[in-house]
């Protein structure tokens, strides 16, 4: 699996599993809705910033948004 198919996976799978929409993930972050949806999408490549305040938003460190998703994902 590419890295982007990983960052999109993990990232929709955490924001579900906390019950966010991606508008409330977008607030956290803060950036806009339409860009968290288009990594999810796999059709935006964030920086590496980007990723570290995703991470911070949902409480996790930078790297495992990029792991390979565990097979109960």
């Amino acid at each position: 699996m590419d890295v982007r198919s990983r960052l999109a996976l993990n990232i929709k799978r955490l924001r579900k599993a906390r019950g966010w929409s991606q508008e409330a993930l977008a607030g956290a972050v803060p950036i806009d809705r339409t860009y968290i949806s288009g990594i999810e999408r796999k059709v935006r490549n964030p920086t590496i910033d980007v990723i570290e305040r995703i991470a911070r938003a949902l409480g996790v460190p930078a790297g495992s948004l990029l792991d390979e998703p565990s097979e109960e994902a």
